[in-house]
């Protein structure tokens, strides 16, 4: 099946907004073995929207429409396929009722045109808005599918998810499903993952093996066809088992889920606690792991210690390693270990972070953007003192550096044989 998105509102062409819709639904073509070739962004103008609509249909099977489905007057996804079409506009009852109900409940008038948030295309079935008011529509018309979601991501997103999907692979006529299996990898980057493991994507045939990297982390997808869950499981567990001997010491998970969570749950399971010291990634690497639900089984607190006097007062690091004659500075092994290895002695955890660094654009203490010393002390252990050097704006290079404190505490953990 080839695939065409299209993603309509004005405002994604005047840049006020980011089309994250995009991303989403790329990785989720990917996952179930759909084709996609194109993407367009159209306006909110009638014609244009059509245009993309008939150009889609002749290259793609499934058509798939992002925004529009508002109810002001420039939203005009629904109309335009309804004319597109031949069909008119019916209206979901349990809709309606949900949109007459907010605004009975806050006791304020609701604007007539907000009833065109319940209308979907006759013939076709509707996709329910767990999360907003905009339902969504999915049709076959002359051999083509069409599915028109939400623009909103809150919305769109569990849309897709809990009724486009399914609806989607219902009609992969005679197509066994898609089972699909991601890998994910912290400390290597992706040309090294895809050089380590070059004759395994060379051979691929089934299942297939995709990798796609963001900041700090490498995900490897695993895809097959299969009867059911046991005979996918049956046909990429050997090639897991490849992929495991060879990179296992950086392969944090065998499910989609981030390294942050991995962290949470190996260091609860081996009922280690922890805590951080930040200067350049200001709390970050705290937020990080405290967004993982049954973290405070673990983590026990942080210090944003920015500026030097913080770090002396608030972690005891001895003000001549910060500033004078000869002394080291702020962005320093030496400050890393005193960060790690007091914060340890301070708060009594098993494991204690230090990280200090340059985030950028600009030079600090005549050292260059993007320098990073990350420390990790632990009960019984010497200290570990990491120099890392990260390209890239402020973002990135706070991202990265958060992100491989977290790949170290994932492997010292891992390693973890029992409280010393």
């Amino acid at each position: 099946m080839n695939a065409e998105m299209i993603a309509v509102g004005t405002e994604l062409l005047l840049g006020q907004i980011v089309n994250t819709n995009a991303r989403f639904l790329s990785r989720r073509f990917a996952e179930m073995g759909i084709n996609l070739y194109f993407q367009t962004v159209v306006g909110d103008n009638a014609a244009r929207i059509a245009e993309a609509i008939r150009q889609a249909s002749a290259r793609a099977d499934l058509v798939v429409l992002t925004g529009g489905l508002g109810p002001t007057g420039d939203d005009l996804t629904r109309d335009v396929m309804a004319e597109l079409t031949g069909r008119g506009l019916l209206t979901d009852e349990a809709a309606m009722k949900k949109i007459s109900d907010y605004y009975v409940n806050r006791q304020i008038p609701m604007p007539p045109s907000n009833a065109r948030q319940a209308q979907y295309i006759e013939g076709g079935d509707v996709l329910p808005n767990d999360t907003g008011m905009a339902v969504g529509s999915a049709l076959e018309h002359e051999g083509k599918l069409y599915v028109l979601l939400p623009g909103p991501p809150r919305e769109m997103e569990p849309m897709f998810d809990r009724y486009a999907r399914p609806w989607i692979e219902r009609r992969l006529y005679g197509e066994k499903p898609i089972f699909s299996r991601m890998l994910k990898f912290a400390g290597i980057g992706e040309s090294s993952l895809e050089a380590e493991l070059k004759d395994l994507f060379e051979a691929q045939t089934d299942p297939t093996l995709a990798l796609y990297a963001s900041e700090g982390m490498v995900t490897l997808r695993m895809t097959t066809r299969a009867t059911d869950r046991a005979e996918a499981d049956g046909r990429m567990e050997p090639v897991v088992a490849e992929i495991r001997r060879r990179v296992g010491a950086h392969m944090f998970a065998e499910e989609d889920i981030g390294l942050e969570e991995a962290v949470v749950r190996i260091m609860t399971e081996k009922g280690l606690t922890l805590s951080v010291a930040e200067s350049c990634t200001g709390g970050m690497l705290g937020q990080m792991i405290t967004s993982v639900p049954g973290s405070s089984a673990m983590f026990c607190g942080g210090l944003i210690v920015y500026a030097n006097a913080w770090k002396t007062k608030g972690l005891g690091v001895p003000a001549e390693l910060l500033e004078g004659p000869g002394a080291p500075g702020a962005v320093s092994p030496e400050v890393a270990e005193a960060m790690a290895a007091n914060l340890l002695r301070l708060t009594g955890t098993d494991v204690s972070v230090g990280i200090t660094g340059v985030a950028g654009p600009g030079q600090s203490e005549a050292k260059p953007a993007g320098l990073v010393y990350v420390g990790l002390a632990a009960r019984g252990q010497p200290v570990r003192v990491e120099k890392l050097n990260f390209p890239g704006g402020r973002a990135i290079v706070r991202i990265r550096a958060v992100r491989h404190a977290l790949y170290r505490l994932w492997q010292l953990a891992k390693e973890w044989q029992g409280k010393p």
